[in-house]
């Protein structure tokens, strides 16, 4: 849940209110199918617009289903709201170690300054201990799948560069 504004006070006649929305209200907000969720007595309560108007750079005046009163209304008034927002960039960066095959590989040896070229050509999937196989002048090398190790990945070139410690691809 992302804090995405603040109930301020009465609108109009019939449980209308004004907001104040945040830097990350979003800006395809749908009333239709986008609740605002406010906290009331420690429960997430999901409020559904009936009207929906922005009023300004950063306000709007909504109306929402249920709340067809300006008493019932008012217990909103001074109360944040939050949104389930679905992080785009997030998504986009989101990936799958499995998406790695393929990948040209650096590995750097920073205790003996060795540097080995080579090709991510599996992932071992284990709860206990994920593996990438690396290739490295025809020899198959297993290397944890650990952030600790990875040393950068560019998914536009296509390559991965691990740091590890001495000894490990020996």
């Amino acid at each position: 849940m992302t804090l995405c504004g603040r109930i301020n006070k009465l609108f109009g006649t019939g449980g209308g209110l004004r907001l104040t929305l945040y830097d990350s209200f979003p800006e395809d907000f749908n009333p239709a199918t986008m609740p605002l969720v406010v906290e009331i007595d420690g429960l997430e309560v999901p409020l559904y617009c009936e009207e929906f108007d922005y009023v300004g750079a950063s306000g709007a005046s909504v109306r929402f289903a249920d709340l067809d009163t300006d008493r019932r209304a008012e217990e909103l008034i001074g109360k944040e709201f939050s949104m389930e927002l679905s992080d785009e960039e997030g998504e986009e960066d989101e990936f799958f170690l499995e998406d790695l095959i393929g990948f040209e590989a650096t590995i750097l040896e920073p205790a003996t300054e060795r540097t080995f070229t080579g090709e991510v050509t599996d992932y071992i999937d284990s709860d206990i201990n994920p593996l990438f196989e690396l290739t490295i002048a025809g020899r198959e090398v297993l290397v944890p799948a650990v952030d600790e190790m990875i040393g950068g990945i560019d998914f536009e070139r296509e390559q991965i560069k691990f740091i590890l410690p001495e000894g490990l691809i020996d």
